[in-house]
């Protein structure tokens, strides 16, 4: 994974190495970042939580962000909790009171770490969300994430023109359906969830409504189609009882939504199950059309194969860089720059925020967005998981 950190990454974190010194902690009793106290960064800890080791997207976030504040001087407590809520509000809880002077936190349930977050804004710690925005709480001082609305819709489209209903370039395609699709979402207790499905529906509905899109399950809403923390198992058990309820008639699915890459996985082991394969698997049905996100090296092996159709690429070296400047800005004394201040209502406040952009990774460009730039070698491509 180390290959994940590109020399602009690394040029970024020692420029910031070198803006840090004479910033305050921000659990130090002054205000955050101060300057007062010349605190060089090695003086510095920031505690950075993310929510499990199950999901290489997670491992891999983790390992950017410890990287490059480690490569800025920073004392660095990164710790995973393995998807479960108490452990990581134990662990931010420990953060806290071993005087972390920021938090990175990418929480496993947005509304469980309201204590936690009031505790930190006692002791002076900012906190940046990470990616997944905690709501409910005033004291969420920044967010950094990917433009998620965008990500759902960029699967949408994804999805349609894997069918091609829509050409590459957005123009309306020869197919007119209609198609079998199923719709699969996120964990419910996951603000993102909310985006990815919203935004996937803002593009598909309209078909849907025409009837070139058939949901024959009748399943649109995001609680029927949710999946709890994102497990594999579980989309693969809604997908075995999608086909024997619903496909029992001879009819085949020609399409699925899915938000990430693990659910795609699990859907796939169903549907292969049930006799779909890529075209090369002599008697079995065409695999349908299937999204995903992340870029899961096991993700980009299917895609390569021609089983999973596509995959939204978020890049998180550049999400990690983001939570370093923000870490730097509030060290500094001063604000992280925003560039939206309106969309992350948290139910308590508008989160001002950094958005990134994304991109759709499909079979004829896993090359150029993925292995060109350092995220993903040839081999491992080939052998389908990371050194």
């Amino acid at each position: 994974m180390s290959t994940r950190l590109t020399t602009a990454a690394i040029t970024a974190a020692l420029a910031l190495t070198l803006a840090a010194c004479g910033g305050e902690g921000a659990g130090s009793g002054g205000a955050a970042g101060g300057g007062a106290s010349g605190e060089a960064p090695e003086d510095l800890t920031i505690g950075v939580s993310m929510p499990t080791q199950t999901s290489e997207r997670w491992i891999a976030d983790g390992e950017a962000v410890e990287s490059q504040l480690t490569e800025a001087g920073y004392d660095v407590d990164l710790q995973f909790a393995g998807d479960d809520i108490p452990t990581q509000s134990q662990q931010v809880d420990q953060m806290i009171t071993q005087g972390a002077d920021v938090l990175i936190v990418a929480a496993i349930d947005g509304t469980a770490l309201g204590g936690q977050l009031e505790a930190a804004a006692a002791a002076g710690i900012p906190v940046i969300s990470y990616d997944r925005l905690i709501r409910d709480s005033e004291n969420v001082d920044f967010y950094v994430t990917f433009d998620n609305f965008a990500v759902g819709q960029a699967q949408g489209t994804a999805l349609l023109t894997g069918l091609g209903v829509l050409n590459a370039d957005g123009s309306a395609g020869t197919a007119t359906g209609p198609f079998n699709v199923e719709l699969f979402a996120g964990s419910l207790d996951d603000n993102n969830a909310f985006f990815f499905f919203d935004g996937a529906m803002d593009v598909l509905q309209p078909f849907i409504d025409d009837g070139t899109l058939v949901v024959k399950s009748g399943q649109t809403s995001i609680e029927d189609a949710a999946t709890l923390r994102w497990d594999q198992a579980t989309a693969q058990d809604r997908m075995d009882d999608l086909l024997t309820g619903n496909y029992n008639d001879g009819s085949r699915v020609d399409g699925v939504l899915s938000p990430y890459d693990g659910i795609s996985r699990g859907i796939i082991t169903s549907l292969t199950n049930a006799g779909y394969g890529p075209t090369t698997t002599e008697g079995a049905q065409p695999m349908p059309i299937i999204t995903g996100q992340d870029a899961e090296i096991a993700s980009i092996k299917l895609i390569a194969d021609g089983v999973q159709s596509s995959t939204i690429f978020k890049d998180t070296r550049l999400l990690a860089e983001q939570a370093v400047s923000a870490a730097q800005a509030f060290l500094d004394g001063s604000e992280p720059e925003a560039n939206d201040t309106e969309t992350y209502d948290n139910g308590v406040k508008v989160v001002p925020s950094y958005l990134l952009e994304v991109e759709t990774v499909t079979a004829d460009n896993i090359q150029p967005v993925l292995v060109d730039s350092g995220y993903w070698t040839a081999e491992e491509v080939e052998a389908g998981q990371a050194d």
